[in-house]
């Protein structure tokens, strides 16, 4: 089903796109309300694509794939990524409204930190602890405050497939295998914490599979540019069972605060991968 108010969104007043952005977040910055009474229509049309990649209520469509909180770990690595703490911690608040528990997060950390470093790792720590200050002021705890039981989403359960036997540690890569040559102790240890971060058994207690953490280090891949080896994960990614749209999706996650340019990247490693898949065939 298309947006409800698709056909309705012409000329709005301020009042009115902040009275939709609140009721289809369920919240909001109070730097949006000051940014509607100059520019309306920009952050109207803000609302509308932010509401389509992050979920928000009405703006969903039928064939949209990823889960609200699969998107919604997404968002928050690449927050914390930029560190955009008071902004992380919104959406902090609203993974626990969906019943997303702070392990599940740091697993989402896990799976971004290979890319951007692990102090992101911290960054997420301090957006949960900052969720649950009271007097943090924007958003909403659940009744209980975070919750002590992990609400069942679809990502739990897909992309655990193992369709590839080789080719998946850091120390198969080619610039990995060099490294190794000058300083293998650093390769070793290097290897041994983004293998646990990001493949299959890596993490001996995960809830998220292969496939879910291969689409938060794909999104952060695109923001850094990287493709070619956002190509080669996503052909990892695909190689546990994601797909395409899957794919897509979670690139999109990060449009709201890197850009549509990372979109743009993430088609040409999506192509790329759509290729190098082609030529194997």
């Amino acid at each position: 089903m298309a947006a409800a108010d698709e056909i309705n969104e012409g000329n709005l007043s301020p009042e009115t796109v902040m009275a939709r952005f609140v009721a289809e977040r369920g919240d909001i910055f109070e730097e949006f309300h000051f940014m509607a009474r100059e520019m309306p229509e920009t952050v109207n049309l803000v609302r509308r694509t932010a509401g389509y990649v992050h979920y928000y209520e009405n703006q969903t469509t039928a064939d949209q794939e990823l889960s609200g909180p699969m998107r919604e770990l997404i968002a928050l690595c690449q927050l914390c990524a930029q560190g955009d703490d008071r902004f992380a911690a919104n959406h902090v608040r609203r993974l626990y409204r969906m019943g997303v528990t702070n392990r599940a997060m740091f697993e989402a950390a896990a799976s971004i930190a290979p890319v951007v470093g692990w102090s992101t790792i911290s960054h997420v720590a301090q957006a949960i602890l900052t969720a649950n200050k009271p007097e943090y002021p924007y958003g909403v705890l659940p009744p209980g405050g975070e919750p002590a039981t992990l609400t069942p989403f679809p990502e739990l359960s897909i992309g655990r497939g193992r369709n590839q036997t080789s080719g998946e540690s850091l120390l198969d890569t080619p610039e990995w295998k060099y490294i190794a040559e000058i300083d293998p102790e650093l390769a070793r240890r290097a290897a041994g914490f983004v293998d646990h971060c990001l493949l299959p058994g890596g993490a001996a207690d995960e809830l998220l599979g292969p496939g879910p953490r291969e689409l938060v280090a794909i999104a952060a891949l695109c923001v850094r540019g990287q493709v070619d080896l956002a190509a080669q994960h996503i052909r990892r990614a695909y190689a546990y069972g994601m797909n395409r749209r899957q794919v897509l999706e979670a690139i999109s996650c990060v449009l709201p605060m890197t850009g549509a340019v990372t979109v743009q990247i993430g088609a040409r490693a999506m192509q790329q991968a759509d290729q190098a898949a082609g030529a194997a065939a």
